[in-house]
């Protein structure tokens, strides 16, 4: 009987799933990294999130291993390249979180130029402060989508409903749409009001948002971030914000994370531009949840479970 190795806790319905299609799961989500490798061996398939790194000597433990499942959107835990040449499978799911990103993604928007979170804050407090917390509408932006894949499609899906032009800036040629007019990266900077990152982790994208990227602008900008906390330099952010040329941040991401995307820092000894954003009233932060709702949790293991199904049944 084929084994598969689930090393963190998914929906069930992917492990019922799996069981149904004549597979054998097994479950280890506490044990460490030698006592994993040592088990390695005897499985088929590994289903994970973040828990560990999949590098070299993971997978040549690995030596009856078929595929690797993500139950997520990127790969950048995994040695892919190495995998590949093992010729073991690599499996996600973007397809099962996009549309809770992009909701997410506009909700981080709106609340950002309507200003929800400070004033909420304010009147907790007591204070009634109309004429400062006078907010912007959205009609009549440009919103700049960098990443123009699931994630940034499903973004550009959301603001269907409002009268605004979206563009999109993306290295692969033609993945503009409907919903979205693809553009060269210099034209974005001319015309974005609103930037939204939805790049995967990668060397073109790690550290993308400097100090340069950012003075390219023409005009100050909103940016988000729901993709990598890696795609952008804090420190610069930072930088901007004070000097207004970015207007305000939503992030879901920030790089002081984890591989494992579970834990932010060790201890308490915050860097001083985290301890800024968490200060700013211009900035809203999130605890990388953009992807992370009941139905998305379904959703991406339904979709492992199809991939999974059509590759090996």
């Amino acid at each position: 009987m084929k084994k598969i190795l689930f090393l963190d806790e998914n929906h069930p319905l992917l492990q019922k799933g799996l069981k149904n299609l004549g597979f054998h799961c097994d479950m280890d989500y506490t044990s460490n990294l030698k006592a994993i490798i040592q088990k390695l061996p005897d499985y088929y398939g590994i289903v994970i999130r973040s828990r560990f790194k999949i590098d070299k000597q993971f997978i040549d433990a690995a030596t009856k291993l078929q595929f690797i499942a993500r139950v997520g959107a990127g790969l950048e835990s995994i040695d892919v390249d190495y995998a590949r040449k093992k010729n073991i499978r690599m499996i996600a799911a973007p397809e099962g979180n996009r549309n809770a990103v992009g909701e997410h993604t506009l909700g981080m928007l709106l609340s950002l130029l309507n200003k929800l979170n400070k004033a909420d804050r304010e009147i907790r407090q007591g204070k009634w402060l109309r004429e400062a917390n006078r907010g912007l509408e959205l009609d009549g932006k440009t919103v700049g989508i960098i990443g123009y894949g699931n994630m940034g499609k499903a973004f550009a899906k959301k603001l269907r409903g409002f009268d605004v032009n979206v563009i999109c800036y993306d290295i692969k040629k033609n993945v503009g749409d409907q919903n979205s007019q693809q553009v060269s990266l210099t034209q974005l900077q001319k015309e974005a009001d609103v930037v939204s990152i939805h790049t995967p982790h990668n060397k073109l994208s790690y550290k993308m948002v400097n100090t340069e990227f950012i003075h390219a602008f023409k005009k100050p900008f909103y940016l988000l971030n729901t993709a990598r906390g890696t795609a952008v330099v804090t420190d610069d952010l930072v930088q901007a914000l004070k000097s207004k040329k970015i207007l305000g941040a939503g992030l879901d991401v920030l790089e002081y994370e984890k591989l494992s995307f579970e834990n932010l820092f060790e201890n308490k000894n915050f860097p001083e531009a985290f301890d800024y954003l968490i200060h700013a009233d211009t900035v809203l932060l999130t605890p990388h949840i953009a992807g992370w709702t009941v139905e998305s949790k379904i959703k991406l293991a339904q979709t492992i479970l199809n991939k999974i199904s059509s590759l090996y049944i």
